[in-house]
């Protein structure tokens, strides 16, 4: 049976395009009030649940997916990712032959992924209701209305996705993610607070307290997580500087032209989101088969955390760094262990990496139609357009494989240093926040507001 998307889309809820660009501002604005509204539904608890205490395994799946459990924004960008997952697998690997070098197989691929997520809503709410991921008060009636205000709440955060993506700047699912990150390195930096364990939350004022009482070891366990996450922030920074110039000018105006930078990390954070999300779907899956505390893929301990099995492999050992203060606790196992988490990040960032630039215009062809388009050629090359994609094809598929290795390795090394807001999270931000510079650098900033101009250095 074969189902007529295009029928079906008619009935989907989504954003309309802008009929023309969208002033600096004015996109600005909306960028702005998308992330108002994501912040204000995360904190509207979801009616009929019972509150339960945060796992590591849900923190760690907030944080990945920009999501606060218990909310209207539970799923998060789960179900969105999850889809795209589903289908970078299928058409990547040709067992949905689309086309999505061409506008009509981005179009199908992109109303699929609409479709899809939608379902995923609703299948993601069911199982973290069944499962006990999310506490609901006895009653069938109850169990249903939460799975209608989950499925909501990720409907929501589609079309916030779509206001971001057309209105405004990047996309929803990036905005969200370095929110919810970057919240969570503010207040695990600078909270003054107390957790009930008697540990700073506020890893600053715990570093600064036991300097001055004299109690060098602890002041170092509090001062590795803030040097972690300079670590990392540095190091994404210069990796993300690093690109491939290819020379171009224009094919009319001799003595013009300009450089098509083609960056390391040429498919930038999309591997590590997707790679992240694979993994929290598969932490998912280890907690439905586990049922008490083991299952298949392996068991958990009462705080969520992976104990044995294929779901103790796949996840990254918690402050390895601070480890080699403490011997006791670095054995053969945990370092197995860093060693599968190291390659699964690195083999499936570069396998999406890979399938990324096929499925999102991003391959020699689709750029290669991009330079000719606006009037420019390689100097040195008659202009044409298989030239022009017969150099590019020298670079990007390269850079797609070794950004999306290199992507992955960072991702794994970021988690092992125990950085605040989590390795993989902080690396996303990062890049999150650095594409969105380079973004805003590009625009017409005559008419921004002078604060944001100042920040841009302009």
């Amino acid at each position: 049976m074969k189902i007529d998307i295009s029928k079906i889309a008619k009935f989907l809820p989504s954003v309309e395009k802008p009929t023309y660009k969208q002033p600096f501002n004015t996109r600005l604005m909306w960028t702005g009030v998308a992330l108002l509204i994501y912040f204000v539904l995360s904190y509207i608890t979801i009616y009929g649940i019972e509150k339960k205490p945060e796992t590591e395994y849900i923190r760690t799946i907030q944080l990945l997916l920009g999501a606060k459990f218990g909310s209207l924004m539970t799923l998060g960008i789960g179900p969105i990712v999850t889809a795209g997952i589903l289908l970078q697998l299928l058409v990547g690997s040709k067992i949905i032959d689309w086309d999505t070098s061409k506008p009509e197989g981005r179009e199908k691929f992109q109303t699929w992924n609409k479709f899809l997520s939608i379902v995923f809503c609703f299948l993601t709410a069911v199982a973290y209701t069944l499962t006990g991921a999310i506490g609901v008060a006895s009653g069938t009636f109850t169990l249903v209305f939460v799975i209608i205000q989950l499925t909501l709440g990720g409907i929501i955060v589609i079309l916030l996705d779509e206001i971001v993506s057309k209105w405004g700047f990047g996309s929803g699912i990036s905005l969200f993610i370095a929110a919810g990150v970057g919240s969570q390195i503010i207040i695990g930096t600078l909270s003054p607070f107390i957790s009930p364990q008697g540990e700073y939350i506020g890893k600053f004022w715990g570093f600064v307290t036991n300097i001055l009482i004299g109690n060098n070891l602890s002041a170092l366990v509090y001062f590795l997580p803030i040097a972690s996450t300079i670590l990392v922030f540095m190091l994404v920074v210069y990796a993300q500087n690093i690109s491939v110039d290819i020379p171009l000018a224009f094919s009319t105006l001799r003595g013009f032209g300009r450089t098509w930078s083609l960056k390391l990390f040429y498919t930038s954070n999309i591997p590590v989101i997707l790679t992240a999300a694979l993994l929290a779907n598969v932490q998912l899956m280890g907690k439905i088969t586990a049922g008490g505390q083991c299952g298949i893929l392996g068991c958990f301990d009462e705080a969520g955390n992976p104990t044995s099995g294929l779901i103790y492999f796949l996840s990254a050992p918690p402050n390895l760094l601070l480890s080699f203060f403490y011997p006791q606790t670095f054995t053969i196992l945990e370092i197995l262990r860093a060693l599968t988490y190291t390659a699964f990040m690195a083999l499936c960032c570069m396998i999406f990496s890979i399938f990324w630039i096929n499925t999102s215009g991003m391959d020699p062809a689709s750029v290669a139609e991009q330079i000719e388009d606006i009037g420019m050629q390689i100097p040195g090359y008659r202009r044409d357009k298989k030239i022009i994609e017969s150099v590019l094809q020298r670079y990007i598929p390269a850079l797609a494989v070794i950004g999306g290795l290199l992507v992955g390795l960072l991702a794994a090394f970021a988690d092992f240093t125990g950085a605040l807001g989590t390795g993989t999270g902080i690396l996303l931000t990062v890049m999150i926040v650095y594409n969105y510079y380079e973004e805003f650098k590009r625009e017409r900033l005559e008419e921004a507001h002078p604060l944001v101009r100042k920040v841009l250095g302009e």
